[in-house]
């Protein structure tokens, strides 16, 4: 085990390589903080040491946000719970503390983050730092939820930030990108743990797309997933109950969730790697094989479900009411294609949001995310995606595979410069930067 003060031999270690494996580094040193004095401290010898420093998370990032060749923070000693305020509704959370830890813990104390994304697996500030959101009408992403963060500056300044104390830097933090330091603490908003009953149940293409609007205005929380080469859908409503808890039967939720959605998945994906030819005949199989359920259950065991299956990713942010049209495209340009596509399309939306380099920042928006099997060519399948969203003044989830610039963002939100000036101002010398900020953000 490492701390600030014991890894300074410079020696290169061990490559970091994020969980899709299709991104690798190779510091010159790691560290492994116990507290923010020795975050703050290891920053400091960094800066000295002419060392550029990244915090990296569980690595679910499937860009190169968090790759460094200078000092590797891992936060695996900055978890758990500060504090707990009930009657603010807030909760102080260690930036290392892993979501499915947070959900848990909440749980026992009868409370719960409002909305959350459909896995757990990352840590709060890696979670926070792309933009990681699930999927409502009304409540939006995990950043949405921050009420305050601690953020620890290049030269190893220990800054607090909320809506009252520095709101500049709070409105670009809470979905910073590692770009403006590394985040130690976030105090969330949380309420009393509720029920949520979700029901999932099949649905034509045509269908869900003609009365799209109407379902989005139904439910507090709807998403569905259209299964290329077929004109089918599956389709999740997810809303407020007054319980009981009903969760899934042992075996039904073993049968779906792990046999059907994980395990078989996984098989069908390889089959397909091999034989692409064999996708559309299996993908029209797939598209029928999960059975209409309804269940009840607390918030994290109803958002969140196990992904095993290892995949690549892109994902849009277009205006919402341009969704229907945008999907349309997609699925005519599939059809009209050689591709073979062997995972389902995720269809998610989010109000508006304050934030300055959200999805969502200052319009209502619709997400649309395509897959592909990790080891099969992806980028053909991306590359005519990314056309269509970008007609569609579609933004790239900041975590996910997207070719987009800095002069592509700053057409794409109104407060690029609002950032990129906070982010001369916080780190000039760049000591957080690496070649994915340069691309995104610009020198």
């Amino acid at each position: 085990m490492s701390t600030a003060s014991g890894t300074g031999s410079g020696k290169n270690r061990t490559a970091w390589r994020n969980w899709a494996g299709n991104v690798t580094s190779r510091p010159a040193r790691e560290v492994t903080p116990a507290s923010v004095d020795e975050l703050s401290a290891a920053l400091r010898r960094a800066k000295e040491d002419g060392l550029r420093a990244k915090p990296v998370g569980t690595g679910h990032s499937f860009t190169a946000a968090a790759a460094t060749d200078g000092l590797l923070i891992r936060p695996e000693l900055l978890t758990g719970i500060r504090r707990i305020d009930r009657e603010a509704g807030t909760v102080t959370v260690e930036a290392g503390t892993p979501l499915k830890r947070l959900n848990a813990a909440l749980a026992r104390e009868g409370l719960s983050l409002t909305n959350m994304g459909d896995i757990m697996e990352q840590t709060v500030s890696g979670a926070i730092s792309t933009g990681t959101h699930g999927t409502g009408r009304e409540s939006a992403s995990i950043s949405a939820q921050i009420m305050a963060l601690e953020l620890v500056t290049a030269d190893g300044t220990v800054l607090t930030c909320s809506e009252k104390e520095s709101p500049e830097i709070f409105a670009a933090a809470r979905l910073g990108l590692g770009a403006l330091g590394v985040i130690s603490a976030i105090t969330f908003a949380v309420e009393p743990v509720f029920h949520l009953t979700a029901r999932e149940e099949p649905m034509t293409f045509d269908k869900v797309t003609s009365e799209f609007d109407a379902l989005h205005a139904e439910n507090e929380h709807f998403e569905f997933y259209w299964f290329p080469h077929t004109g089918n859908c599956t389709t999740k409503r997810n809303n407020r109950s007054a319980g009981p808890a009903a969760p899934p039967g042992p075996v039904s939720a073993f049968v779906e969730d792990e046999i059907l959605s994980n395990g078989l998945f996984q098989v069908v994906n390889t089959i397909g790697r091999a034989v692409p030819a064999s996708i559309p005949g299996i993908a029209k199989i797939s598209s029928k094989a999960l059975s209409a359920r309804t269940y009840t259950d607390i918030p994290y065991k109803v958002f969140t479900s196990p992904r095993r299956v290892r995949f690549m990713e892109m994902e849009y942010a277009v205006p919402r009411a341009a969704l229907v049209e945008t999907l349309r495209e997609l699925k005519t340009m599939v059809e009209r294609s050689n591709l073979r596509i062997s995972f389902p399309v995720e269809v998610r939306t989010a109000p508006a949001d304050d934030i300055t380099l959200s999805t969502a920042s200052g319009r209502e928006s619709a997400y649309i995310a395509v897959h592909m099997y990790r080891g099969t060519p992806y980028q053909a399948y991306f590359t005519a995606a990314e056309r269509i969203f970008t007609a569609h003044e579609g933004r790239p989830h900041w975590g996910k595979i997207h070719t987009r610039d800095a002069d592509y963002f700053a057409r794409a939100y109104p407060r690029f410069a609002e950032f990129t000036a906070l982010r001369d101002r916080l780190d000039p010398d760049r000591m957080f930067g690496n070649d994915y900020l340069r691309r995104v953000l610009g020198a």
